[in-house]
């Protein structure tokens, strides 16, 4: 049966039947109880497992109190821990958790039994036979794969007239992204510093298949569509990235637990200019409330005519409310309070500056009650997801008017439509959308959008 076992294994069904014989006799068959712990990450590998049914789980820790971060599944023929084995048996440690998932079957090798084996030049030969084939078939799929990219890569080396090279891919890259880093990097490295700067770019977004084309960079810059999920950041940590620069503020889409787990640090802008997305929201509220971009259209039609359709109200004197006053959200206070408004702010942790601008925190409650406009200038959190959706229609002003500048999935697309519908939401401002990311920055001027919403 261990025989029958080699013949079906993955990289070991290569090998000559004399090595194979000699494989055979320091196999040891176990049969774990699901679950059962066949190693555990950071533990020296002093061996190696062929699985010959079942299935076995990878899973990464992640802090004292969380719960493992599932991997990947290894299946029957196939065999984990060789090539650490075949390393350096004294600092070789195990990346994972290996787990017994249900009806294993494994054979146990241990590496100082198999490296009395490779003993034998002539064995010995043929295994390094065996992984530079393995390696020529790896090299050249990562070739094939750049080529096949956009990615412009460089070809410095990592020390350069005594400075450190730190490598940067930059994913979801257009034309305006370089034209504002490349002067950026080139300034930075004019300056002299111990530590010189590659960007390299492609336009395409980060997901588990382009997360490879970071092989080799130390760090990625990434935008609000890059998805930075678990299979995305292990295949980044796996090819060497140690740093994830977040050229946004929301890092919603960036998976923080498995990029702890992955030893990976990641950053984000603190803040983009929040006068200009403050001043941005009030921007839409008045081409919401004055009817500018209807009015836009019919201008350029010749249409001059004066009806209902094109009537606002008054900003002064209605109730406004700001859900969310971090930096953004205390200067549109600011700026809103300018109109005369009844100001209501709602946040888990109240400003005395929007206090002090006779900003009264109320409620969510409350400001669907209450409020003619609503500001939504929250985070996406789990917690805040859909915070305008079907149950809180009813609550709504009849006629209020949203503006959201903040992130998509503040609100329930299909919520929206209903109230817009329905008239209980008079009228929307919106800068982003829930499902904007297949769409966000790209020309669909000549193709079609399949989201009918």
């Amino acid at each position: 049966m261990a025989k029958l076992a080699i013949d079906n294994a993955q990289w070991l069904s290569e090998l000559s039947d004399p090595l194979k014989n000699d494989v055979v006799g320091i196999m040891t068959q176990v049969r774990p109880s699901e679950g059962d712990c066949l190693l555990k990450e950071g533990e020296i590998i002093n061996r190696f497992i062929i699985v010959e049914a079942g299935t076995l789980i990878r899973t990464k820790s992640t802090g004292a109190d969380g719960a493992p971060l599932p991997l990947d599944e290894v299946g029957a023929g196939k065999v984990t821990g060789l090539l650490h084995v075949l390393g350096n048996h004294n600092e070789e440690t195990a990346f994972a958790n290996v787990i017994a998932g249900k009806d294993a079957k494994i054979w146990i090798v241990r590496g100082e039994d198999f490296r009395v084996i490779t003993d034998n030049p002539q064995h010995a030969n043929e295994i390094m036979n065996m992984m530079a084939r393995l390696l020529r078939k790896a090299s050249k799929i990562v070739r094939a794969t750049l080529r096949s990219s956009d990615v412009r890569v460089g070809g410095t080396s990592r020390e350069e007239t005594g400075r450190t090279l730190f490598k940067i891919m930059c994913y979801d890259t257009t034309s305006w992204v370089r034209e504002n880093f490349e002067p950026q990097v080139q300034k930075f490295n004019n300056e002299g510093k111990d530590i010189k700067l590659q960007m390299d770019y492609t336009s395409d977004r980060l997901n588990m298949k382009t997360a490879k084309y970071a092989a080799g960079y130390d760090a990625v810059c990434l935008f609000v569509n890059d998805t930075a999920d678990t299979d995305a950041l292990w295949v980044l940590s796996m090819g060497g990235v140690k740093f994830i620069a977040m050229r946004c503020a929301g890092f919603d889409r960036v998976d923080t637990k498995a990029a702890k787990a992955f030893g990976l640090t990641v950053s984000r802008v603190p803040a983009y200019s929040p006068y200009a997305v403050a001043e941005h929201a009030i921007s839409l509220l008045m081409a919401v409330n004055r009817k500018v971009h209807i009015a836009n259209v019919r201008v350029k039609m010749a249409n001059f005519s004066l009806d209902s359709g094109l009537l606002g109200m008054d900003i002064h004197g209605k109730t406004v409310a700001v859900m969310g006053t971090g930096k953004i959200g205390q200067i549109l206070c600011k700026i809103i309070s300018g109109f005369g408004v009844n100001l209501l702010a709602y946040d888990v942790f109240e400003s005395d500056e929007v206090k002090s601008m006779g900003g009264k925190y109320v409620s969510k409650e409350e400001i669907y009650k209450q409020s003619d406009v609503i500001f939504l200038m929250m985070p996406l959190l789990q917690a805040t997801r859909h915070t305008i959706n079907e149950e809180v229609l009813p609550m709504l002003k009849k006629g209020v008017i949203l503006i959201n500048t903040s992130r998509g999935g503040l609100i329930d697309t299909d919520s929206l439509i209903h109230g817009l519908q329905s008239g209980v939401i008079g009228g929307c401002g919106l800068d982003v959308y829930e499902n904007e990311g297949e769409y966000f920055f790209q020309d669909y001027s000549s193709k079609s959008i399949k989201d009918e919403r």
